[in-house]
């Protein structure tokens, strides 16, 4: 069966590496653990990275108490990345 990779819409956390222009350009991304929801992608860099051509996906999600992960994979069809409690975190995040 062929999942859909969920999109990150929008990123606001525009110190991460892979933003550019509020768009994440890592091919993809890990959320958390538990019940963590922190984009475990993150990081600084004095140069931008990842494919600018490429708009940035879910590629797990290991927050196990997030309502839109099935099986180690995101649902949602898009999501949000901004600061929360950690410098990144998926904000489209919700408990279950």
């Amino acid at each position: 069966m062929m999942h859909h990779m969920s999109k990150i819409s929008r990123c606001e956390v525009t110190r991460c590496a892979y933003n550019q222009d509020h768009m994440c350009h890592a091919l993809a991304i890990t959320v958390g653990g538990g019940t963590d929801h922190m984009c475990d992608t993150f990081f600084e860099a004095e140069a931008k990275g990842g494919d600018p051509e490429a708009s940035g996906g879910v590629g797990a999600c290991r927050s196990t108490s997030c309502m839109y992960n099935e099986g180690y994979e995101c649902q949602a069809a898009q999501i949000v990345v901004g600061r929360e409690e950690h410098p990144a975190d998926c904000l489209t995040f919700e408990e279950t």
